[in-house]
């Protein structure tokens, strides 16, 4: 039967027999589910409850350039795309879970330096800390649901996973405004930090260690580098890496500029968080929708069709715009344009990455971390691109949607005959 969230995710009667936990997993299925997507959501919380304080971060700290305080989103991920190259094929020598425990010790370190910077290059230090250590529970999460499920149930316990993390982006921002109108934004590092705490005591104390010692490879540079040349030779691991590189740099580049999109060029002020909730809250329902039909109708169809709509929704977008002949972007069609596209994100994510992973399971940890660094310096590499266009007007991010569309469907083209295994 299809799943459906939230009774599905609370009632362990309603899975199917597919869904009942695999014998290396204690918990229940629902219990996993919520304690990955909490690991998984340091890295949403760390980026999206600080945009509501990119522009007063900015101003304390006299930033001149109005497009550098995207760095602050930026360094963070470049760290984490740093940290994946480490976290990874670090977890495949001495496990999952000792891996989790260091990373969230950088990450502490790197919320406690931006929580008491003085300065714009103390801050951006600090962010790079946070990222490299929220890589840890970031690839983690790939890395164990590969340990537990293959094929489409990975697939759509990613999905899955997904949608309730998702819920973290829809409140982050609401949460980090709250905290302005009672501090400073100095104090949004302390609850960083204490959601980190909360989510390791839990995973010392639920999860257990998925990778079996005798499954473990030695870390070297020969093996991880025969681990990269492997994922990299093989054309789906490859060609679906470079689709979510691609796919993710919207993302980035829409994070980075959201401040001054909606507090700058909307002047929403306070009501931010409404606004960048609903594109979020797209991507969360997109996911639960790809949960349920993934094995009907299969990872490739379901990222072809939504590569084809984003381009349409983009396209469609550009041209009611120069219909209206207005002088700016109306925040109407905006909106419809980044809820839309967002959904088909969503649609594309995890499926995008257990395309990737598909036929790396015996190399499951080192794989993972060598797909989320490559991916991850496209999407910055790009994001961070069509941000730095950013002036006064949404368009860029439009463009950018259109083109990374034509891209990925091109790529996806070429892969169209290759077997996943």
């Amino acid at each position: 039967m299809l799943y459906r969230f939230p009774v599905a995710l609370l009632h362990r009667q309603c899975y199917t027999p597919a869904m009942n936990p695999p014998p290396a997993l204690s918990m229940r299925i629902s219990e996993y589910v919520i304690l990955m997507a909490m690991l998984m959501s340091l890295v949403a919380l760390s980026i999206d409850s600080i945009l509501p304080a990119m522009i007063l971060i900015g101003e304390e700290f006299a930033v001149a350039n109005a497009n550098d305080i995207q760095y602050i989103v930026s360094f963070l991920f470049f760290g984490l795309t740093l940290g994946q190259l480490v976290s990874g094929p670090l977890s495949d020598t001495i496990g999952r879970k000792p891996v989790l425990y260091w990373g969230i010790a950088f990450f502490i370190l790197g919320s406690l330096i931006c929580a008491f910077s003085q300065n714009y290059t103390v801050m951006l230090a600090g962010r790079f800390l946070q990222g490299f250590g929220v890589a840890a529970p970031r690839i983690l999460t790939v890395s164990i649901t590969r340990d537990l499920f293959e094929g489409r149930e990975m697939a759509r316990m990613m999905s899955i996973i997904m949608g309730v993390f998702i819920f973290v982006p829809v409140v982050a921002p609401a949460i980090g405004q709250g905290i302005l109108l009672i501090g400073n934004w100095h104090a949004i590092f302390a609850v960083l930090i204490l959601w980190g705490v909360i989510g390791t005591a839990w995973a010392y104390r639920r999860l257990p260690e998925t990778l079996p010692v005798q499954a473990r490879r030695p870390f070297n540079v020969k093996s991880i580098g025969r681990a990269s040349l492997e994922v990299m030779r093989h054309p789906i691991s490859r060609g679906y890496t470079l689709c979510a590189g691609f796919v993710f740099a919207c993302l980035i580049a829409f994070i980075s500029t959201a401040a001054q999109i909606f507090q700058g060029y909307y002047e929403l002020g306070e009501r931010f968080p409404l606004f960048f909730a609903m594109g979020a809250l797209s991507i969360g329902v997109a996911s639960f929708t790809n949960s349920a039909i993934v094995r009907r109708f299969g990872m490739r169809a379901i990222t072809h069709y939504a590569l084809l709509a984003m381009l349409a929704i983009a396209v469609l977008t550009l041209v009611v715009n120069h219909l209206l002949q207005s002088d700016g972007f109306p925040l109407t069609l905006f909106m419809v344009f980044l809820v839309t596209s967002f959904f088909c994100c969503g649609l594309l994510f995890g499926n995008m990455n257990a395309l990737a992973m598909e036929p790396m399971g015996h190399i499951a940890g080192v794989a993972s971390a060598i797909i989320g660094t490559v991916s991850s310096l496209i999407s910055l590499s790009i994001g961070t691109f069509i941000a730095q266009h950013y002036h006064d007007s949404p368009l860029p991010i439009v463009l950018g949607f259109a083109a990374i569309s034509v891209i990925s469907l091109l790529t996806q083209w070429r892969l169209r005959h290759e077997p996943l295994t």
